[in-house]
């Protein structure tokens, strides 16, 4: 396991808080937005409760910088009743469904990181239509069907600036590890584009770095 840098307030938060990354994995993204925050705002898609945001943000904390995390907080299609991982605890109970926004804002605000860490509540393909500003570092870990993948890999990886690296969470080559999509549809799209490069990998986490082009620029 990577030892953490994450200083040990923000590591008792990080590991209170609701979500599915595994310490070495959050260790490595702290790791990478450390590096890269200095240069441009990092985004997450996919926030759910805020784990992996006290990861980066905790990074934004150290070396300045602003993290946007994007989410419709309405839950993933592996959050709803009847699936894996669904929490009971997590459902409004006046409308009946997921609503994981106040779970999160009572994380980072109880982190401290109500500065660094900007929410941006809205579907992840409706907000990269509209967005245009250069990425550090983008840090995909949202919906993991199929066509939530896609839709990532449409709207996001482009954005990343010439140097900045994108983070894609769940990746696993062999299916009896886990779900295929980020896989598929994310992580090998990236590297048959050309623009990228794998430069690190802990468990599920890959990273690779943006070796050509600049931010906007279409892949492949």
């Amino acid at each position: 396991m990577i030892p953490s840098d994450l200083p040990a307030d923000l590591l008792e938060h990080a590991r209170a808080a609701k979500g599915f990354m595994p310490e070495d994995e959050g260790a490595l993204l702290h790791r990478w937005a450390r590096d890269r925050l200095p240069h441009g705002p990092a985004l997450e898609v996919g926030t759910y409760c805020g784990k992996s945001a006290i990861w980066i943000g905790g990074a934004a904390r150290e070396v300045g910088g602003t993290v946007f995390t994007i989410d419709h907080h309405r839950g993933s299609e592996e959050n709803q009743a009847g699936w894996e991982h669904h929490d009971d605890t997590l459902v409004d109970p006046a409308l009946g469904v997921m609503d994981t926004l106040p779970t999160f804002r009572r994380t980072i605000a109880d982190a401290g990181l109500e500065e660094q860490v900007v929410a941006v509540v809205g579907r992840s393909e409706t907000v990269s239509r509209w967005w245009r500003t250069p990425l550090s570092l983008l840090f995909v870990d949202g919906g993991h069907g199929v066509e939530p993948a896609r839709a990532d890999f449409r709207g996001w990886p482009h954005w990343v600036m010439a140097g900045g690296v994108l983070v894609i969470h769940d990746v696993f080559p062999d299916t009896a590890d886990g779900g295929r999509p980020p896989y598929e549809d994310i992580y090998l799209p990236a590297l048959a584009s050309g623009a990228f490069t794998e430069v690190d990998v802990v468990g599920s986490m890959r990273v690779l770095r943006r070796t050509s082009g600049n931010a906007g620029d279409p892949l492949g």
